[in-house]
């Protein structure tokens, strides 16, 4: 199976979690679009490599792996974009709601790149909006109509904001054999901060995100009870943001930090 490792070194964990993921039976993106969640629920865990090959040995024979042209592993890199205040950081932060991000996301194995509003109300929903955009460049962005885009959704153009944190991860999609739930599992993350010019790796730290239709059964859920894995939120941006930028405000992720750190200990790090 290749898997396009582009940014990564393989280690023992690394190829157990490719051989447990290459048992798993594939489903196509066609056979994925055909999903449709219409009351979803999402619910995010954060956990280790070594407990991800547990969780894909007893996820056997219950989900399906999303295979694109034989990858069971999607490359993405993201850019954030924010204000020179750091608006949409603070948001989050603050915990207020309801709050926005705006990114542009590029899926590396089909190059194809998106300029994204995600928006959490005050409901706990997120809901995410979107447009093809041909590059991760300002001025493409804006001839591409993404100008009228943010304006629309947030009240600033890209004249208000500039790109702050890119990260670069990789992902795992399974889906339930009944269909009704998709699981989204992000490892390999790495960040690149814009203002600070510093650099930060999170080793082997892995970002669970249930997708679910209601509250239906769902197989993870006991696999997750088991391994003693809870939910925890988790935000790639503003994670990534307090690792490279001492100056944010950051009272409301220490404690997370912490255990973080405790999860994956000194694999998860900042570069100076």
């Amino acid at each position: 199976m290749n898997c396009k490792e582009h940014f990564f070194l393989m280690t023992d964990v690394d190829n157990s979690i490719l051989h447990w993921l290459s048992q798993l039976d594939p489903i196509s993106l066609d056979e994925m679009s055909g999903i449709k969640l219409m009351n979803r629920t999402d619910t995010k865990f954060v956990t280790n490599k070594t407990k991800l090959v547990q969780l894909l040995e007893m996820a056997q024979g219950k989900y399906y792996a999303q295979q694109i042209d034989g990858q069971r592993i999607a490359n993405y890199r993201t850019v954030y974009w924010d204000t020179p205040v750091h608006r949409f950081f603070l948001e989050h932060h603050n915990k207020r709601a309801p709050r926005q991000k705006v990114r542009v996301r590029t899926y590396l194995d089909s190059d194809l790149t998106f300029l994204e509003i995600k928006t959490k109300n005050n409901h706990g929903r997120t809901k995410k909006k979107r447009i093809t955009v041909p590059d991760h460049d300002r001025k493409m962005i804006v001839e591409a109509g993404g100008n009228d885009f943010t304006q629309k959704l947030t009240g600033v153009t890209f004249n208000d904001i500039d790109p702050t944190v890119q990260n670069r991860f990789q992902r795992i999609t399974l889906v339930n054999k009944g269909k009704t739930e998709r699981l989204t599992i992000d490892f390999n993350v790495q960040f690149h901060n814009y203002e600070t010019e510093r650099d930060a790796v999170t080793g082997d730290l892995v970002i669970i995100e249930l997708k679910r239709d209601g509250n239906v059964f769902s197989p993870v859920l006991d696999i997750l009870r088991q391994l003693r894995i809870k939910p925890s939120g988790f935000s790639k941006y503003c994670i990534g943001s307090v690792m490279t930028n001492d100056h944010l405000k950051n009272n409301l992720f220490k404690k997370k930090l912490v255990r973080i750190h405790k999860l994956v200990g000194n694999t998860f790090t900042a570069k100076l």
